[in-house]
């Protein structure tokens, strides 16, 4: 007797990060965390903020993973089931752009759950009523107004691939207006731990910069030595 297999699959008992560690890296800008990061973390380009409201493009939260895939949401409803206050959905949708994945009904229903924010590769729609009636922070594709099918099949709380980056549920994310960035659970502390230090040397750095700095001293010395031939 053949079986149905299911039209959507959700992981529930994986790790999530301490609170307070995920606090400590708010009000810190996407590139810093970046750099913390060894130069790479960021979603493609192509993600940006629905709007550039502070209040809606900043945010940092615990990934919830769901794949969607192409014009499909039954994911995502599925991720809205189970998640918890603070957690960023993230939503892999193949980068679909023939359909939204969600518009303000559902931004709605995450906003009142109290989940931070959404990152998608695919579309949004309502994008106004999102902004100025839900305000519930986005990062997405773009805007369409057509809607998808809640067919599946898809996964929640597992593994996806969005915007050239994998992530896990139980990653932390970090999105401001120059878009999204992925810490894996298992670099969280070492980025915590780099932080700070960097806050300080870059606010030095900005400080000599505008006192008249034109080079940096390392590169100074990079630029005279033997590995620069000049022609």
């Amino acid at each position: 007797m053949l079986t149905q297999p299911p039209l959507l699959t959700i992981r529930r008992g994986f790790s999530r990060p301490d609170r307070a560690q995920v606090e400590k890296l708010r009000n810190s800008p996407t590139s810093f965390v970046v750099d913390c990061l060894g130069g790479r973390g960021a979603l493609d380009y192509t993600i940006k903020p629905l709007s550039k409201k502070l209040t809606l493009c900043t945010y940092i939260g615990t990934a919830l993973t769901c794949y969607a895939g192409p014009n499909d949401n039954l994911a995502l409803y599925g991720a809205l089931h189970i998640a918890e206050k603070g957690d960023v959905i993230v939503a892999a949708t193949d980068a679909y752009t023939g359909a939204a994945i969600t518009g303000d009904n559902v931004s709605g229903m995450m906003r009142n759950k109290g989940i931070a924010g959404l990152v998608t590769d695919g579309l949004v729609r309502d994008a106004d009523a999102i902004i100025n009636d839900v305000q519930f922070p986005i990062h997405c594709a773009g805007v369409s107004p057509n809607s998808p099918a809640r067919t599946g099949p898809g996964t929640v709380g597992q593994a996806i691939q969005i915007g050239g980056v994998t992530v896990n549920a139980g990653d932390v994310i970090v999105a401001d207006a120059e878009g999204v960035v992925v810490v894996p659970l298992s670099m969280l502390a070492a980025v915590i731990q780099r932080i700070d230090d960097l806050k300080i040397k870059e606010a030095a750095t900005a400080k000599r910069i505008a006192t008249g700095l034109t080079m940096m001293a390392e590169m100074e010395e990079f630029l005279a030595s033997d590995r620069v031939l000049f022609i």
